[in-house]
């Protein structure tokens, strides 16, 4: 039997471990939240009982967000749609769009009943996969409405 070194899978575990995971994940705590990170943009959906409001958080990891007047999240899919907004605000020199409101119904449907969403600004367009969300979705509509935060 022939020994193989450990240190030869050295560069396969590195490249495992380098890769990030694309899972949708939920937290109650401290409040309510839904993450889900890609390559180019980090998603993160808040619910605060205090205020009461949600939240959605888009941040950009290589270029910042164009300052445009309207603001469109698209979901496609079987029950796809399209949200539009003017209330979004951007911050961190421009690499994090936030929208918040009172109500998030048609977000968390989207997020949960489609395949991708589109994030679109301006000339930028981010596409997230919606792969893996429906459950973490549900868990975070248990949290907000139990007021578990």
């Amino acid at each position: 039997m022939r020994y193989i070194s450990p240190m030869r899978f050295a560069p396969i575990f590195a490249l495992l471990v380098a890769t990030p995971l694309h899972a949708w994940e939920f937290s109650a705590t401290p409040i309510c939240t839904l993450t889900h990170a890609t390559q180019e943009t980090t998603v993160r959906v808040t619910y605060d009982p205090r205020v009461p409001e949600y939240a959605i958080a888009l941040t950009r990891t290589a270029a910042a967000w164009p300052d445009a007047p309207v603001f469109a999240l698209r979901f496609d899919g079987p029950r796809g749609l399209t949200i539009t907004t003017t209330r979004h605000r951007l911050s961190d020199g421009g690499t994090t769009l936030t929208v918040t409101d009172t109500g998030f119904g048609n977000v968390l449907d989207g997020l949960e009943l489609n395949d991708i969403a589109t994030a679109l600004i301006g000339a930028a367009q981010v596409a997230i996969p919606l792969s893996g969300a429906a459950k973490a979705v549900r868990a975070f509509r248990a949290c907000t409405d139990a007021g578990l935060a």
